[in-house]
């Protein structure tokens, strides 16, 4: 659960460009739901929502239940449920591989579905403006959501087919969860640089909306901070993605610990 969250994190720092002027990121719901099943997936979204929200304001502390909700509850279980469903109706290994790609874009839709009725329920931008433009910018994101969860199941399913189908494996030695650690951290620290620099999806949204000026005021003072010593946007960034891995690893890695039972409790 640990590595899997270190990953989800380290990966959702990275934009890709889905049309001119916008950009899209994993959001690794569907991932870590069939990595760990939809329990231990819907805790590992929870974990990195909350380290972003409060160790770097990203999504802010006064929407951490609506992102919850919509990434870290709807997401991985609504996923799931299409990824279960098309695993019955397309077996074998290239089924697994359709079903979590087009579980993955199932997932991004419905997030920017529960995201434009909460924006509508709370008066921020009106029902019919806000569920076409969250839904289409999301559709075309959701591609890339779901071609990088195949992608990614697929490489597992060639070098590690243990880990699918199970909800993970038991034990596997600190050594192990030390070195694929290093590997996700590198992958952060070494790609995130290079993260697309466009508005995402939601922001793109908020600014044809009119509403993107509304939390500023609570944004500004920490999107300003420049960390002493670091004048290089990327080198911070890639310092942000190396921390930020290692305490959503440790956060997620405690939930795992004290939530879920061990063989010993099993029995």
């Amino acid at each position: 659960m640990g590595l899997t969250a270190a990953f989800v994190f380290a990966a959702q720092m990275i934009n890709f460009p889905v049309l001119a002027g916008t950009s899209g990121h994993l959001m690794g719901a569907v991932l870590a739901a069939v990595l760990l099943g939809p329990a231990g997936g819907v805790l590992v979204m929870t974990s990195v929502l909350i380290v972003q929200a409060l160790f770097f304001a990203d999504g802010g502390l006064l929407a951490l239940g609506a992102n919850v909700l919509n990434m870290a509850v709807a997401a991985p279980l609504g996923g799931y449920a299409v990824y279960a469903l098309l695993r019955r109706l397309v077996p074998g290994q290239r089924g697994m591989i359709v079903a979590v790609a087009f579980a993955g874009w199932c997932s991004m839709v419905l997030a920017a579905i529960l995201c434009a009725g909460e924006l509508a329920w709370s008066g921020t931008a009106p029902w019919s403006a806000a569920f076409p433009a969250m839904a289409n910018v999301h559709m075309l994101i959701g591609l890339g959501e779901g071609v990088i969860t195949a992608l990614v199941v697929a490489g597992l399913a060639r070098v590690r087919p243990e880990l699918l189908g199970n909800g993970g494996e038991e034990g596997g030695g600190w050594v192990r969860v030390l070195y694929v650690l290093v590997m996700i951290l590198a992958f952060g620290i070494f790609f995130s640089p290079f993260a697309s620099s466009w508005p995402d999806g939601l922001e793109r949204v908020a600014a044809a909306l009119g509403f993107d000026q509304r939390g500023m005021a609570f944004a500004a003072p920490l999107a300003d901070y420049q960390v002493p010593g670091i004048g290089s946007p990327a080198l911070a960034t890639a310092i942000t993605a190396a921390l930020g891995g290692i305490v959503v690893f440790l956060l997620s890695f405690l939930l795992a610990w004290f939530l879920v039972p061990g063989p010993s409790r099993r029995s």
